[in-house]
């Protein structure tokens, strides 16, 4: 198959039973300097008794530069968030990031995901088309640029959230998706 000027979006699941037990995703565009864009996706990652947090986070500046953060060594990113916001903060190689974005939670849609082992898909991803973000980039001290965008595209992805969620717009928690309890 051949495909000319085509984007193509690909999801990966995880490991042998699909996704991680919690995940999140970003990525924004329409910033005032048209050229910029900021990406991020992490989850808690399992390992037999361990489990981690891993965030990765890549940001292309409106000059063309881009860099990525998120080894948890040399460049960590920590995320916090809730139902409605999500809130990253990075660093590393002389760069400093701070991101903060929201989407209110009745403007989700619930997807499904894999459950490989049992052959089916169940609700356990809740996805915002349009979403705020903000942020902030410092290097070495210095900020070097600030924007924010009212089109971000941001996801929370976990089974228990989005069974949550299917019952507070008291739907039945069998389905497999669903579309926004509110349109925007």
């Amino acid at each position: 198959m051949q495909f000319a000027g085509a984007e193509v979006y690909g999801e990966k699941n995880w490991g042998r039973e699909g996704f991680p037990e919690a995940w999140w995703w970003g990525q924004a565009q329409g910033f005032a300097d048209t050229g910029a864009c900021v990406a991020f996706a992490g989850g808690l990652v399992t390992a037999g008794p361990m489990k981690v947090e891993v965030t990765g986070l890549v940001v292309r500046l409106p000059d063309g530069r881009v860099f990525r953060l998120g080894n948890p060594v040399v460049s960590p990113v920590r995320t916090t968030s809730g139902d409605e916001w999500w809130r990253l903060s990075g660093r590393g190689y002389g760069w400093r990031v701070e991101v903060e974005a929201s989407a209110p939670l009745d403007q989700a849609f619930v997807l499904p995901v894999p459950l490989p082992s049992e052959h089916r898909n169940v609700a356990g991803d809740l996805e915002h088309l349009v979403g705020d973000l903000t942020v902030r980039v410092w290097r070495f001290g210095r900020e070097v640029w600030a924007g924010t965008t009212a089109l971000a595209a941001l996801k929370h992805g976990g089974l228990e959230r989005a069974r949550a969620e299917l019952l507070r717009r008291r739907l039945d928690a069998s389905v497999t998706s669903a579309g926004p309890a509110r349109l925007p």
